[in-house]
């Protein structure tokens, strides 16, 4: 696992999010020195701006504060619907196994997607 801090981590993120400090502290209803501030980790958030700073730029928690690697966009509840029913279609339409390797496929192109927007 990387070594990075919460501060890295969440200039990474904003900077790929393509937001100011100030944009993400108007999100968040607090002053863009604030975010200055975590990003060179001088002060760290409490534990609930920390996840309201997850929430705003669809990240997890656990991405920001080092306890993962994996960055995974968080998916809207219209997604997760759209992915439910492929699902369910492909449980009619294929085997078992056949059906998990179609829903994968689908939620890569899905993910794949969502991350070039």
């Amino acid at each position: 696992m990387k070594s990075s801090t919460f501060g890295k981590r969440l200039s990474e993120v904003r900077k790929t999010k393509k937001l100011s400090q100030d944009e993400l502290a108007k999100m968040l209803d607090v002053h863009g020195a604030v975010i200055g501030r975590y990003e060179r980790d001088e002060v760290k958030p409490s534990i609930e701006v920390a996840a309201s700073i997850a929430d705003a730029l669809e990240v997890s928690l656990d991405y920001l504060v080092g306890n993962t690697d994996l960055l995974l966009e968080k998916i809207s509840s219209n997604e997760l619907l759209i992915f439910k029913g492929l699902l369910k279609m492909t449980e009619t339409l294929y085997s078992p196994s056949s059906m998990l390797s179609y829903a994968i496929l689908k939620l890569n192109r899905l993910i794949r997607n969502k991350s070039n927007t």
